[in-house]
């Protein structure tokens, strides 16, 4: 046999491994998702197999599952970090096949345990006695909003969102209905767990109210769904040749206190966005200069860049409808260079400037 012959053997034996490999995945999966139908014979018995609780056999399900757990926890762009949930609420995801659960990863547990307390926890997921970590995301459990006493969570200041306290928000009627109720709650952010990732560009740190620097731990409002949607802006970006490896977040949440009357307040509209966790201002610094980059390659720094970003906006709505928002650009002013505002709203608006309902 020739050297030839013998590596074109070789390559086929790999391409036959590899469609087998591929195949069988794909049965593991059907099957413990319950989307096979009239199995017999071998094909069968392995998926039975392996999606039994054996620790050995589970182990090979455990990485399809964890394939399809991560189109579910990720995000249309793939690159959310974290899950919100509720102090006490169940774990629970709907991609998860029979048989298996999520649990916390906590030392001696081996039970789908929901959060006991607020914080930053990792999670797993378990088939019998195989139990393999979700890696790169956390499980992030906020405190209730009854935890505000006075405006306050702790020793933090946030105020009261319009109607809070009594009296009508006058909502534009586009508006989903659930889009200007107050939050039902907090996330507890520490010096320790601040920059925790809640997507691949994201950390908690980077939407954090600009306010009361020595207080600890802060309170922080945030809608993964704009998370998502900054993800795909990037990504969009990306694909037009744009390095968005600078990507800074100028202002993400803001508690409803220091929206009315805390640094900078022109601009700022009554019922803002940013108020309610799903609005960021962000601008392209890859080249670290403090500013927006030349986006459009024209030689200049201004708003024209933002409209750059803005186009990507309309194009991640286009094919995200469930995403649609807000898209306002802002040129240079004293203090910082131009930017846009990305939210999450529920319906369409664009405005230049001012406070375009941001």
């Amino acid at each position: 046999m020739t050297p030839r012959t013998e590596r074109l053997l070789e390559l086929g034996a790999y391409a036959v491994l590899a469609l087998l490999a591929a195949g069988w995945t794909w049965t593991i999966t059907m099957a413990g998702l319950g989307r096979l139908e009239n199995r017999s014979g071998s094909s069968a018995s392995v998926a039975a197999a392996l999606s039994g609780s054996g620790g050995s056999k589970a182990a090979y399900l455990t990485e399809a599952t964890l394939l399809a757990l991560s189109g579910e926890l990720r995000g249309a762009s793939g690159k959310l970090r974290a899950k919100m949930s509720p102090v006490g609420t169940p774990l629970d995801v709907d991609s998860l096949p029979q048989g298996a659960h999520l649990q916390l990863e906590v030392p001696g547990s081996s039970a789908p345990t929901a959060p006991p307390r607020a914080g930053i926890w990792k999670l797993a997921v378990a088939i019998g006695n195989a139990i393999k970590p979700v890696t790169d995301f956390n499980l992030i459990s906020v405190r209730p909003r009854t935890d505000k006493r006075d405006g306050k969570v702790g020793l933090y200041f946030i105020g009261s969102w319009p109607g809070e306290t009594g009296g009508r928000v006058s909502a534009p009627r586009a508006a989903p209905a659930d889009r200007y109720l107050p939050p039902s709650g907090f996330i507890e952010v520490t010096r320790e767990n601040a920059d925790t990732k809640v997507s691949d560009h994201f950390a908690l740190r980077d939407f954090l109210t600009h306010d009361q620097p020595n207080v600890w731990p802060k309170y922080l409002v945030l809608e993964l769904r704009n998370v998502d949607k900054l993800e795909l802006v990037l990504s969009d970006l990306a694909r037009q040749g744009i390095d968005v490896s600078g990507v800074r977040v100028m202002s993400g949440f803001r508690t409803p206190q220091y929206n009315r009357g805390g640094g900078n307040t022109g601009g700022r509209a009554g019922l803002s966005r940013h108020m309610y966790g799903d609005a960021a201002d962000i601008f392209i610094d890859s080249n670290k200069d403090g500013v927006m980059d030349d986006l459009n390659r024209d030689g200049r720094i201004t708003i024209a860049d933002s409209r750059v970003v803005q186009q990507a906006v309309d194009r991640v709505e286009s094919s995200n409808p469930e995403l649609v928002g807000g898209a306002g650009i802002y040129p240079a002013a004293a203090g910082h260079g131009p930017f846009i505002h990305i939210d999450t709203r529920g319906y369409r608006a664009r405005w230049v400037g001012g406070p375009g309902g941001g």
